[in-house]
């Protein structure tokens, strides 16, 4: 069932929104009853909102975790709302460094990360499975399985039946889509959205975005064109705390406490890197994020004295 926020009289009736249709949005409410209102197409609303409905009035409550994605042209979008994991979704030819960026987005934003290495059916598979399993099934919850053919599926289920609610990410191709209509097979709705003078009262429209509940437990938002996402107001401090595998260092630290792994005499994590122990591909994805992070503090800077 999906989780909903306890139904008020006086003050409203409060639910949580499931679908998003642009200019409309679907809520649920405690006693089971679904309605559209209609909202602005740039409200800021997103599935996973706790809201208040008075009237034609929706009032969104506060949130405890958001999901926000940038573009291009460095505009941030919000994707989700409350969400508790992020499922990062990675499968034989998944861009290098592409699995860090995710989970140091997700470490952020408050998220909990697991990989999902799907397609294990592959021939090429077993092999990078293997290696990333190494990596960060230590790390991590990491799980390896086949959307096509079944295989593996159980401990995911298992896992979000336990109440998560949660959303997948992933690049062009690994099958994300396979994955969320074996999990939710009802999920498999094409994508689209409502115009400003359609009759959007019917059931036939398909939605940008949706909030699915599992048979077992759990709840999956179905993110449509949600693949990779920049880093969104992240420091640096940040990203030297959520890269994956640097947990491990607090108790053998640096020299300096504000070291950035870089150059700095006494880094810990450079002395591994030259031992071996942590994998210099992986180092050279975090120096390239810490550049990125620091591209963006110093525009943030330069915009803040233009004022």
């Amino acid at each position: 069932m999906v989780k909903k926020s306890q139904q008020t009289s006086a003050q409203g009736a409060s639910g949580v929104i499931v679908s998003h249709f642009g200019v409309a949005v679907e809520v649920l409410f405690q006693n089971e009853e679904r309605r559209m209102v209609r909202v602005k197409r740039n409200s800021g609303h997103v599935v996973g909102d706790q809201v208040r409905v008075v009237g034609e009035v929706l009032e969104r409550l506060p949130r405890r975790t958001e999901l926000r994605r940038s573009d291009a042209r460095g505009g941030v979008h919000m994707v989700a709302a409350n969400l508790d994991v992020l499922g990062i979704v990675v499968a034989p030819g998944t861009p290098a460094g592409f699995l860090d960026r995710a989970i140091v987005a997700a470490r952020a934003a408050q998220l909990i990360p697991f990989i999902v290495f799907n397609k294990c059916d592959l021939p090429e598979a077993r092999a990078q499975s293997t290696e990333l399993s190494g990596i960060y099934a230590g790390i991590l919850r990491f799980f390896t399985l086949s959307a096509v053919t079944g295989e593996g599926l159980d401990p995911l289920r298992d896992y979000l039946h336990e109440g998560h609610r949660g959303a997948f990410v992933g690049t062009t191709g690994v099958g994300k889509s396979s994955l969320l209509n074996a999990l939710c097979p009802d999920i498999n709705l094409k994508v689209g959205e409502l115009s400003d003078d359609q009759n959007w009262t019917g059931r036939h429209t398909t939605t940008v975005s949706s909030l699915h509940a599992l048979a077992g437990g759990g709840e999956l938002v179905d993110t449509p064109g949600f693949r990779d996402f920049g880093l969104v107001d992240i420091s640096t401090t940040e990203l030297v705390a959520h890269f994956p595998g640097f947990e491990a260092l607090e108790q053998n630290a640096c020299r300096f406490h504000n070291c950035r792994h870089r150059q700095e005499p006494g880094c810990t994590v450079r002395d591994r890197v030259g031992s071996g122990e942590i994998n210099n591909d992986r180092y050279q994805t975090y120096l390239a994020l810490l550049t990125e992070v620091e591209a963006i503090e110093e525009a943030a800077q330069r915009r803040h004295w233009k004022k």
